[in-house]
């Protein structure tokens, strides 16, 4: 049984799960999540994360038609600078992480994040948006 949220944020490995399509799971868990009426959301920068020479580009577009895209601007920046320093995080290793982080918890509550990265997307997210592992 899945959550009920307002807003699933998808990072880089929830993205691609969608994209690849071969977990059966998380499939149907997207299916579902659709028919409750949730929003999709990814962050800009996730793209460029799932984007390679294999991607298939027409089913990654479907996909982003879908979804909300959010941009990183310079005060979500900031504000993910700040949650990786609360943390004890730094470097491009979390880079991406805390600006997904960051993203979902301005989100309509209640949030959840499909990610394959839950002990790191804890520390930056606390218990404010609930993870669901990819």
């Amino acid at each position: 049984m899945i959550p009920r949220v307002e807003n699933l944020v998808l990072d880089s490995e929830g993205l691609s799960a969608w994209l690849l399509g071969r977990d059966r799971e998380v499939n149907a868990m997207l299916e579902e999540f659709d028919v409750q009426g949730t929003e999709f959301v990814v962050g800009a920068n996730t793209i460029v994360e799932v984007a390679h020479a294999r991607v298939n580009e027409p089913k990654l577009h479907w996909i982003l038609s879908r979804v909300v895209v959010e941009p990183v601007t310079e005060r979500s920046a900031r504000a993910a600078a700040r949650l990786l320093k609360d943390a004890g995080l730094h470097g491009h290793k979390y880079a991406i992480d805390a600006t997904v982080a960051e993203m979902a918890l301005r989100q309509r509550a209640p949030v959840a994040m499909l990610t394959s990265d839950v002990d790191d997307m804890a520390k930056l997210c606390g218990k404010r948006v609930k993870l669901i592992r990819v």
